[in-house]
């Protein structure tokens, strides 16, 4: 199998620094987990909301524990470090290897979108909670066979707000026209849903947008065993 990778991001207008992050890390006995975090607010404190979340959830992975666990341990510890006075959205999406299944994590009122051959597009939108208010907040975990070629979009709120309450984006609308255009590769993907929702905001987006696609494909016929990994970040 082949693990596609794609993100996009961009801050909220006038504000220098997103409140969201997006970490990469490669699992311990294979595979790799995205972990997207949007932090409560917009701004620099929101981003030491994030960053703290995300270094949480980065450490545990790397030491082999399992996603939904990594969930508790992070709301445990944002509730501890803060009082129970801040909160944060919570995604995690994992190819595992050993399982070979794409196990999405969901502590976000935000669905994640999926793509299957077999089913089409749909959402995971299971009522759920952000973490660091609540001492026995859970994720939502839900996994998917890697060989059904799945494609998973998880985002931050500001894809859904955008447009705000009387042009609302569409995102799923959006995601499915893209499909049916023959958008399969995510950055591509991931590129076009973000200049969307920066077009209906004006150019002026009303909250930090965050985007993540991960999409799993049979390796096309011929190809090695290496492991490889790009990447471009404008600053």
């Amino acid at each position: 199998m082949e693990i596609l990778i794609g993100a996009s991001k961009i801050n909220k207008y006038a504000v220098s620094e997103s409140g969201d992050t997006l970490e990469m890390i490669e699992r311990p006995h294979g595979g790799i987990s995205l972990i997207l975090v949007d932090g409560q607010r917009s701004g620099k404190s929101a981003k030491r909301i994030s960053n703290v979340v995300a270094r949480k959830c980065v450490q545990l992975l790397g030491e082999g524990v399992r996603d939904g666990v990594v969930a508790r341990a992070a709301n445990d510890y944002l509730f501890t470090y803060r009082g129970g006075k801040v909160t944060a959205t919570l995604n995690i999406v994992s190819a595992d290897a050993t399982s070979q299944t794409l196990v999405i994590s969901r502590n976000n009122s935000c669905p994640v979108m999926v793509h299957t051959p077999q089913r089409g597009l749909y959402l995971l939108d299971e009522p759920s909670h952000s973490i660091g208010t609540r001492r026995n907040t859970t994720p939502i975990i839900t996994e998917i066979p890697m060989e059904l070629g799945p494609m998973v979009i998880s985002f931050t709120d500001g894809l859904r707000h955008a447009g705000g309450p009387i042009h609302r984006f569409d995102y799923r609308a959006a995601t499915q026209a893209l499909l049916n255009e023959g958008y399969s590769e995510p950055q591509a993907m991931a590129d076009a849903l973000l200049k969307q929702a920066f077009d209906i905001d004006n150019g002026r987006p009303k909250d930090d947008i965050s985007l993540v696609i991960v999409r799993v494909r049979v390796a096309p016929p011929g190809s090695d065993k290496v492991r490889r990994m790009s990447g471009r970040l404008i600053l």
